[in-house]
């Protein structure tokens, strides 16, 4: 990893070397002596990735410059620039992932055997956004945050370092895992057995960092946007590591075998879905809204008290709701119950917290007008709001049967994704870059702007689009005529959603063009370059007094 601490050119990094370069080592035997083809291709992934990161290690273990001394005092921000330069580069190739999708679906004949068919490209796309942009985009504010709120550096020197580059042979090992079908043929399509357990390893270290940093605190209160990361933290390891129970054939090879099966597979499958959305994709980035809305408002949050209430039900609740993607299957009808019931219930802290963010901005709603930073956090929180109550509509029963397996569930899901959990780690981007390079503002606030509009247009169509398509889904599967038999074939209402799958392509594309307009923004920012413009919402002439008379 990477050290902010003086020494010789010839001792720095030399326990990281030896690390690295014995996995390599490691790596190339599992390659050699593999048992299966597919389990060998991806050991020699893992060793090519491994062997230049040794290189580079050596490269500049041999440089003749001097680290940064670092004193007690400053913060370690290197894991963090670093997570967001990963964070704006996973953002853009899970967006181009997605959109060669979604054209799959409009035209099948764009499906490329064997790697690059929508079977093995949608697992890739769902986890290059949930799990690579997102999971960086968490993991480099929280290590932010955590530093600023405890007045502390972060806890276990390198450590961080260890986090950020272990979690991104993490997010290569599984990219290229789906790619070669090497997958658990799960619901989740889950990497196999030994990238589970390399993540497990990269976890318990960005718990140690995160915890350790809490508890080597200089400021005697832990701010609400910390108990938001830390609950992301703990819960998704303990998913993780019940919902990845399996047993390797060999350890020479990429099949294993769950510890679950049948009715019990599918409850813990839900329990660990619904609770990664609930605990990465919701509470992960409450964490990231309590800290930057309030500091991009210049303005302290709303009511404490409430974001306190907010994070308590949420949690309790979160938990339980998984059943609900289980209606009508085999899973007992308490538990199917139980499922909705706190799912309708999670409505309330839910909306809390929308309201909690939206007031931060009470006597300083003129921002909305001048500050498109502060327009795309309040989009976020407004997709935050309106996908925390579709979520409960559609875990009712009755709606269930109708929405449950249609496109109307990806809908719900992409204005969850693209509108909250995109636009709140846009904002927070936005909001960090500045700072952490030093630069008296972004390169363009005016490229801020058409990302807003880009994006919102897109997330709009997208999601409107799929709730037609979704319903008139629903509705066509269920029509009889009236002998009982069914109206319309499967390969009928496949056909009839054509138009609509095209439609969404255009509004994930249009998500993907704003992006890539934030990645040549934060990119000129970096470089130190600044546009010329004129303020966003002010006047260009003096005020003039009305002309009395007609």
């Amino acid at each position: 990893m990477m050290s902010d601490q003086r020494g010789s050119p010839s001792m720095k990094y030399g326990t990281e070397i030896a690390f690295v370069s014995l996995a390599t080592f490691l790596a190339l035997l599992a390659a050699v002596f593999a048992h299966d083809a597919a389990f060998a291709t991806h050991m020699w992934v893992l060793f090519y990735v491994l062997l230049v990161f040794v290189i580079l290690l050596i490269r500049n273990s041999d440089s003749s410059g001097n680290a940064h001394v670092a004193t007690d005092a400053d913060y370690l921000d290197g894991p963090v620039r670093y997570g967001v330069i990963a964070t704006m580069f996973w953002a853009v190739v899970g967006l181009i992932v997605g959109v060669v999708a979604a054209l799959q679906l409009a035209y099948p004949d764009l499906n490329v055997e064997p790697w690059l068919t929508f079977g093995r490209l949608r697992p890739l796309h769902t986890s290059a956004v949930v799990f690579a942009f997102g999971g960086n985009a968490l993991m480099a504010t929280s290590f932010y945050v955590v530093q600023r709120t405890c007045r502390a550096r972060l806890f276990g020197g390198n450590l961080a370092w260890f986090v950020f580059w272990g979690y991104q042979l993490f997010i290569v090992m599984a990219a290229t895992g789906y790619l070669l079908g090497i997958t658990q043929s799960r619901e989740y399509a889950e990497p196999e057995w030994y990238v589970d357990l390399w993540l497990t390893v990269v976890w318990v270290a960005y718990l140690a960092v995160f915890l350790g940093t809490i508890t080597r605190r200089k400021e005697p209160h832990i701010y609400v946007a910390n108990w938001f990361y830390l609950s992301f933290i703990v819960t998704i390891a303990m998913l993780h590591v019940v919902n990845n129970l399996a047993v390797p054939v060999s350890f020479l090879g990429s099949k294993s075998y769950s510890l679950f099966s049948g009715v019990q597979d599918a409850l813990t499958q839900w329990w660990y879905g619904h609770n990664a959305v609930g605990f990465l994709l919701t509470a992960g980035f409450l964490g990231m809204m309590y800290y930057f809305v309030p500091k991009q408002a210049e303005r302290p949050i709303y009511s404490y008290r409430l974001s306190i209430i907010h994070f308590w039900a949420l949690i309790f609740l979160y938990i339980w709701a998984g059943p609900h993607h289980l209606h009508y299957t085999a899973l007992p009808d308490w538990a199917q119950t139980l499922g909705m019931v706190f799912s309708v219930i999670l409505w309330m802290p839910s909306w809390g917290g929308m309201i909690n963010g939206l007031m931060t901005l009470s006597g300083a709603w003129d921002k909305l007008r001048t500050d498109p930073i502060i327009r795309i956090m309040v989009l976020a929180l407004a997709f935050y709001g309106m996908s925390t109550f579709e979520g409960p509509v559609m875990s009712i029963k009755s709606v269930n049967s109708l929405s449950h397996y249609t496109d109307w569930t990806i809908g719900h899901v992409h204005s969850g994704a693209l509108g909250w959990v995109g636009m709140i780690s846009f904002g927070a981007i936005y909001f960090l870059v500045p700072r952490l390079w030093g630069r008296e503002r972004l390169y363009s606030l005016q490229l801020v702007t058409w990302h807003f509009w880009l994006a919102t247009i897109g997330i709009v169509i997208y999601a409107a689009v799929m709730w037609v398509s979704g319903i008139q889904q629903g509705l066509m599967w269920r029509a009889y005529d009236e002998q009982g038999f069914l109206v319309y074939s499967f390969a009928e209402t496949v056909a009839a959603m054509h138009p609509y799958y095209v439609l969404r392509t255009i509004g994930g594309g249009l998500y993907l063009v704003g992006a890539l307009i934030m990645a040549f923004n934060i990119v000129m920012t970096i470089r130190g370059h600044q546009r010329q413009e004129e303020p966003i919402g002010g006047r260009t002439t003096a005020l003039r007094p009305a002309e009395q008379g007609a």
